[in-house]
């Protein structure tokens, strides 16, 4: 075989190690901050029509106030199903039911929340950090496989240290947007 049979995707290992920067970026967003903000409730599922359906696709989500999100719901049939769904979401929220929309009060966050919500931004970090080595090691075990199959010692320390310098780059990226989130999250 040729040295050049021996390439691995870079952009395909890119686009992964960046798509799991993506995703902790969609989760950090979702934590609760003492801000409002329409994504905090976008993960939210409810049991619409006998399937789970985004929280989004049965009402309009609106920050009217720095303190309040609302949900309007669509369907007057689904808004126990709506309450449900955001009681049982984990956020932490009353919801208050005023005819067809729903308000959600965002309350101050007191230090045990704040301290309880940096353990949450760290594990979902960690889930990231998680991805990244995830990726990191299937493009280890395919380099190996290009060895095996007569790939230069040489080529393989090059295709090694640009994995580990790929990688190393995106754990930075993800213990920076951490300190972000853990510094916004205690901010009182």
């Amino acid at each position: 075989m040729a040295d050049d049979d021996f390439e691995l995707d870079i952009d395909d290992i890119q686009r992964r190690m960046d798509g799991a920067m993506e995703a902790l970026r969609h989760e950090f967003a979702s934590l609760r901050t003492g801000r409002a903000s329409s994504s905090m409730v976008e993960p939210i599922m409810v049991d619409a029509y006998g399937q789970p359906t985004p929280i989004n696709q049965v009402g309009t989500i609106n920050v009217p106030e720095p303190r309040m999100v609302t949900v309007t719901v669509w369907d007057k049939a689904l808004m126990g199903k709506v309450e449900k769904a955001i009681r049982e979401s984990g956020l932490g929220i009353n919801p208050v039911i005023d005819g067809m929309t729903i308000r959600l009060p965002i309350p101050e966050l007191n230090e045990e929340r704040r301290v309880q919500l940096t353990k949450v931004a760290s594990q979902r970090t960690e889930d990231a950090r998680v991805a990244i080595r995830n990726v990191r090691r299937d493009s280890m075990d395919q380099l190996k496989k290009f060895k095996a199959a007569g790939m230069s010692e040489d080529d393989h320390k090059v295709w090694t240290a640009e994995v580990q310098n790929m990688t190393d780059a995106a754990i930075a990226r993800i213990d920076a947007a951490l300190s972000s989130k853990q510094e916004e999250i205690m901010q009182v």
